[in-house]
């Protein structure tokens, strides 16, 4: 008897089920759908092999990638192998997805069903696999598929932010609605200032060149030969310059107010803004069409290629029109009028404005539309669907319609098609290579500046967590240095009295320097330290000077002395120190 199982695949994990009383299930189809909404029911058909959980939102997203493409993943393999019986002629297995059961088949050798009462069996299971299963709610169930259908159609749009055609589409709406404006307004200020100024009107065509002269003239009265080298910066031609300044002596204008003036500088500034505004609006659309489509930029032009995009209302619409649509995209009012009056229908829309048609011959021109749309089809689909954008496709189709173009002409007889994506194949190669180089040494710079801002950010937060202990060791040492100051003096000296430099140091302040200099005795030892100084080599004199700048508390007649003069100087020291004290209380007793 052949066993019947069922792979239901999940967010969570697959399940591996089995089926009892194949064949009654099999002949009652209207009893099963039944069943299937009753969970009593539904168990009693029903049981659960086995369940494999993923281990991770990845796993669970390379897993559904695998079954949409018909591929059986590891973890598919090993779950099948493991529980389905050995015997594989007496099992059969039931799949949602013909593509994942031919694969099943084809690869581990079981026989795969799908459809019928399989169908509704895997629609029970949806229905109750949070019952099947133990431990899983509905919540976290709907959870999981919540996320991995996020994942999972992030993954398959492939989203690149410098292949977005929105862009495209509004920044040639808006070139086209400046154009509108700048016009409007410019035959505006042509009106307005034509009153003060009309020879001007027949002398200057372009609007924006106008608007930039009536700003820069104002009052023709003031016109004079020092503006006339500026006027020919703004004009670009000398001859227009003179004509310029010597209709302004002899104009037929009436007179002007200040105010009225001054109205009219100021629009014409305002003209002049969105004339520049639009100029950088072409440029900016220029730099997008070739990130987007650069080999529809360089068939027919960016502005056709971008209104091209625009109409359709996206570069992928545009690649899945046939090249007959494409011909009479734009048309459509003329495509509709000409059907139902059984006219002559359109031989070109949008595509009109590219040079080639206006090159052509009148009897040509219904020809070299059609051949251009069909190279303005191939290349929307070259630049939506290749993974590295290049030019190369554009530039050879582009060759090949000159080709026809002088064919047309003069007989010549163009290349072959073939040749000519060969060509172009082997350049497209070469350009994606150097593309592909150029990007890995931009993505190791990006990797180098992240590296060192990273490091950069860590050294600085080390210093700022270590920033309080050092604050609290520079406290301390202050202290320590007072502490051995009086300490180490009377060492430095070789005396055995510590607290004698102490009150030195403050009585010194106290008495003049007459009563210091009249003791004899330190005089006469200070003398003879000097003398012993000078027969003593400069390495010592080396290693007394930065201890004596070490203490500054000590008076600079305390000099180290030899080892047979250090008694005489500790009994000077103490007489010296006796006298003072008994002038100090002399002093204290006389106040």
């Amino acid at each position: 008897m052949v066993v019947l199982h069922v792979l239901f695949e999940h967010a969570v994990g697959y399940a591996l089920l089995a089926l009892k009383e194949v064949e009654e299930i099999s002949l009652l189809l209207p009893q099963v759908e039944e069943c299937v909404l009753n969970l009593g029911k539904f168990h009693n058909v029903v049981r659960l092999v086995a369940f494999c959980p993923f281990s991770s939102s990845q796993v669970a997203l390379e897993n559904a990638n695998a079954v949409s493409e018909g591929v059986v993943h590891e973890d598919l393999r090993l779950l099948l192998e493991t529980y389905l019986p050995s015997k594989k002629k007496k099992v059969l297995l039931g799949v949602g997805d013909p593509k994942i059961g031919a694969a099943i088949q084809e690869e581990l050798g079981y026989n795969c069903q799908t459809g019928g009462v399989i169908a509704e069996i895997l629609r029970g299971v949806r229905l109750h696999f949070h019952n099947l299963v133990k431990g899983l709610t509905d919540l976290s169930a709907c959870k999981a598929q919540l996320g991995l259908g996020h994942s999972y159609s992030r993954a398959k749009v492939k989203f690149n932010v410098n292949r977005v055609d929105n862009m495209i589409i509004q920044s040639i709406s808006l070139l086209d609605q400046l154009d509108k404006d700048i016009n409007t307004f410019s035959m505006r200020v042509r009106e307005w200032y034509g009153y003060h100024f009309p020879e001007l009107v027949k002398i200057i065509n372009d609007n924006a060149t106008y608007c930039r002269l009536a700003q820069f003239i104002g009052n023709r009265r003031e016109l004079n030969e020092e503006k006339l080298e500026k006027l020919e910066e703004l004009t670009m031609d000398g001859a227009k310059a003179k004509a310029i300044l010597d209709a302004s002596r002899s104009s037929m204008g009436m007179d002007i107010s200040a105010i009225d003036l001054i109205n009219i500088e100021s629009f014409s500034s305002r003209v002049v803004s969105l004339s520049e505004y639009r100029q950088s609006l072409h440029t900016y659309l220029r730099s997008k069409m070739s990130q987007v489509a650069p080999s529809l930029s360089a068939l027919i032009g960016e502005a056709v290629g971008a209104r091209l995009i625009a109409h359709a209302g996206s570069l992928t619409n545009l690649a899945k029109y046939p090249a007959s649509t494409v011909q009479i995209l734009g048309a459509e009012k003329a495509l509709f009028r000409a059907l139902k009056t059984r006219g002559n229908t359109p031989k070109y829309g949008l595509i009109f404005h590219s040079t080639f048609i206006g090159r052509a011959a009148a009897k040509n021109k219904g020809r070299i539309s059609r051949y251009l749309a069909n190279k303005c089809s191939i290349a929307s689909r070259i630049d939506c669907f290749s993974e590295v954008p290049t030019s190369v496709f554009g530039e050879k189709l582009r060759e090949q319609v000159e080709e026809r173009l002088s064919f047309y002409e003069t007989g010549e007889i163009p290349r072959k098609n073939l040749d000519v994506m060969k060509e172009a194949m082997v350049q497209a190669e070469e350009a994606a290579a150097e593309i592909t180089r150029k990007l890995e040494k931009q993505e190791k710079k990006r990797l180098k500046k992240e590296k060192k801002r990273l490091a950069a950010l860590a050294l600085a937060s080390s210093e700022n967590s270590s920033t309080p202990e050092e604050c609290e060791e520079i406290n301390e040492k202050p202290k320590k240095k007072k502490k051995l100051k009086p300490q180490e003096a009377p060492q430095e000296n070789g005396m055995e009295d510590p607290p004698v430099s102490l009150p030195k140091s403050k009585k010194k302040k106290a008495f003049p320097k007459e009563e210091l200099a009249s003791d004899p005795e330190e005089v006469a030892t200070s003398s003879v330290s000097v003398l012993k100084r000078k027969k003593s080599s400069p390495k010592e004199e080396m290693a007394s000077d930065p201890e004596e700048a070490a203490s500054p508390s000590i008076p600079k007649k305390k000099r180290k002395f030899s080892v047979k003069e250090e008694p005489e100087a500790a009994a000077s020291c103490t007489k010296s120190s006796t006298k003072k004290k008994k002038k100090s209380q002399k002093a204290s007793q006389e106040d």
